[in-house]
């Protein structure tokens, strides 16, 4: 089953911003489908997959920062072609 997933993450700290990129390096190296824009960074593909790779590098995020919020968005169908028509 295809899914995609929007997360935004959080850190409630300062020097808030290695945790966000080290995150997103680690969704590109996952060979999952990555897209990034300025206020999420979304993952397509297989369901079990997705949420293996996310169930990992969530825990290993929370570990690393002190207090963060992860704001997760689940749809199931690939939208990574997605394009506007109107």
């Amino acid at each position: 089953m295809k899914i995609s997933v929007e997360l935004t993450l959080t850190p409630i700290q300062d020097d808030y911003e290695p945790a966000i990129i080290n995150f997103i390096k680690k969704m590109r190296e996952s060979g999952l489908n990555v897209k990034e824009n300025p206020l999420s960074t979304q993952v397509y593909g297989e369901y079990d997959e997705v949420m293996n790779v996310l169930n990992k590098e969530i825990k290993n995020t929370f570990e690393a920062i002190e207090r963060g919020l992860m704001y997760i968005k689940i749809v199931k169908s690939d939208l990574s072609d997605y394009a506007a028509d109107f």
